[in-house]
């Protein structure tokens, strides 16, 4: 159950995170999850929207450096140890984690963790088989 992820290139300069998010705003797109990498010069924004296709779109007509990246999304109870749960399930069975970053939804008591993996099948699987949630996008845009 992948959802599709937006990785913008952000240039490091004062206006540049105003500019793509008023592209969304004003398409009427919701960001869901967010996330930033960044070094010296750039960064990455990493995206969850409720319209990636849309998204997308919008800001490759403005200019913006965009690509969508499959990734997955988890809930998991929002207690000590739900988290290592899961990457241990993945780390069982030789799946690496890129990258992940999470939120929590206060309302049911869990976390919603975004995970970028290799090979998103087999981790999809690996993930289910151990009971662990994962979430479709129409989850993710209710939180």
């Amino acid at each position: 159950m992948e959802l599709k992820q937006l990785s913008i290139f952000v240039e490091n300069k004062k206006g540049r995170l105003e500019e793509i998010t008023g592209i969304l705003a004003k398409k009427q797109i919701h960001i869901r999850a967010v996330s930033i990498a960044d070094t010296t010069d750039y960064g990455i924004l990493r995206l969850i929207v409720n319209k990636p296709d849309e998204a997308m779109a919008a800001l490759k007509d403005n200019g913006v450096t965009v690509s969508l990246t499959s990734v997955i999304a988890i809930a998991i109870e929002d207690t000590p140890g739900a988290l290592y749960g899961a990457i241990k399930l993945l780390s069982e069975n030789n799946i690496n984690v890129d990258y992940m970053y999470a939120f929590l939804n206060p309302t049911d008591n869990a976390a919603c963790v975004i995970l970028r993996v290799e090979d998103i099948e087999k981790a999809s699987e690996v993930l289910k088989n151990g009971g662990v949630h994962l979430m479709e996008l129409d989850e993710v845009n209710k939180l």
